[in-house]
Formats: C-alpha cells, structure tokens, sequence
C-alpha cells in the first residue's frame, strides 16, 4: 500500500469525530485548572483562601488567549477556571470543537506553566448558546459561582485557622445557610461585604480602546492616537448590571 492510500484510510480514523460548532451559535469555552486543590495548597503553598499571585497568574493566562491568534471579545476568571467568548462571527479551525477543546486547554496550561515555573494542566468545555440573553446568564451563573466558592472559602479557611481539621471543617459547614456562613464570619470580626470585588465576583478582561498621545517627528508637532488595549476589571457589576455589561460587549462586538 503507497502512503496516499494509508493516508487515506487512516485519516478517517483521526477525523470521525470532528464535529464543528453551527455558525450562529454563541461559542464560549470554559478552562478549569486539573487537580488544583493539591497544586496550590500542598505544592505551591499559595496563601489560602486567596492569593493574588494566582490571580495574576490566571489573568495572564485569560490575556494570552485574548492574545494567541482567536477573536475573544471577552474573557473571565474566578478561582481555577477561564471562560472565555468568543466573536459571533469566529470562523477559526472551521470551528472543529476538537481543535478548538484542544488548542485552547494547550495554550492556557503553557502560559500558567511558564508563569508558574513548574508544569500544569487545564481542561476544556465548550458551551454553545442560542442566544445572546443565554450569553448573559452563562456569564451571571459564573459570577454567582464565584460568590458562592468565595464564602465557602473564606468560612472554611477561617476554621482551619483556628485548628479544626479539613474534616471537621467540612462537615461544620455542610448544610450551612448562606446567613450561617456570613453569621460564621461575622462572629470573628469578618464583614464578608468587605472582603475584595474580584474575590466575591470575579475578573473580567475586555479590549477597550484609548487615546494615546504621541509625537510626529516629520511635523514635528504632538499627536493622539487610538490604541487597543486589553483592560482587566476588578470591580465587574453583578446580577442585572452584569447582564447589560455582557450585552453591550455582544453589541460592541457586532457592530465592528
């Protein structure tokens, strides 16, 4: 048999499963860190229950997907995981979802391996939406998540602390109101009100556009200039504030 006709029948082999993504459909991927739990508690030791170290280390990794060749028109991380969304109009591999799953888990556990300096591994999801309003509540349900594995951490990391052990300290919290958890933290002199947006609520990045000023050397007179560039934002609104602020990206997104 000559290669053109193993390649042939091999390839089918490869490629039966390459389904793509329906034009149309709002595409957004989720990337969540592979047994992160042990990397940053036991291996790393990063400060519990945040660390701003991570963070920055998972908004690099947000920023290098917006960066590496995909139309991503906005990107969000809280605690291990990314989702980023991409262009309605992205058209990138034929939008295969294999190259697409692969790819971007990749391309996100280089960045946060060289960032980290030691190796880790990021799996990939992709959600595909009808509709942008679906679009909004991926991003709110997120969001909630972040305010929900906030409290539960801080609680947890509280009584940690205080020498209970991870047993003991998942079983006091199992089946805990929310009003418990804040009633917890409040008891020791902790408003969880107060603790840190980004903690509660996540970070989003968005490219805005800027004006720079500059210098013509050849008129030799100043100048400003449009630049786009990729801001990462701290205090991101939430519940219906959080769904317009997703709508008007989808709506920026469309217009260019």
């Amino acid at each position: 048999m000559n290669f053109d006709d193993l390649d042939l029948q091999m390839r089918q082999y490869e490629t039966g499963d390459d389904r793509l993504v329906q034009q149309g459909v709002f595409l957004v991927a989720r990337i969540d860190g592979r047994s992160f739990t042990r990397l940053t508690k036991e291996i790393c030791h990063f400060e519990a229950p945040f660390d701003v170290r991570f963070r920055d280390l998972m908004i690099s990794a947000v920023s290098h997907l917006m960066n590496c060749g995909f139309r991503i028109i906005y990107g969000y991380t809280q605690s291990d995981e990314i989702s980023v969304l991409f262009h309605p109009s992205e058209l990138v591999f034929q939008r295969k979802a294999r190259k697409l799953l692969s790819v971007l888990a990749g391309e996100t556990s280089a960045q946060f391996s060289v960032g980290l300096g030691r190796a880790a591994a990021f799996d990939c999801r992709l959600c595909e939406l009808p509709t942008a309003d679906l679009v909004g509540d991926y991003f709110r349900w997120r969001q909630m998540d972040a305010r929900r594995n906030a409290l539960n951490a801080h609680c947890y990391w509280l009584l940690r602390k205080e020498g209970v052990d991870k047993r003991r300290a998942t079983e006091q919290l199992q089946g805990l109101s929310v009003e418990a958890k804040l009633a917890l933290l409040g008891a020791r002199g902790i408003d969880f009100d107060k603790v840190p947006h980004w903690q509660k609520s996540g970070v989003g990045l968005r490219f805005v556009q800027t004006v720079r000023e500059g210098f013509n050397p050849v008129k030799q007179q100043t100048v400003e200039t449009l630049r786009r560039t990729l801001e990462p934002n701290f205090e991101l609104p939430t519940g219906d504030a959080y769904s317009r602020y997703i709508a008007d990206i989808l709506k920026e997104a469309s217009d260019n």
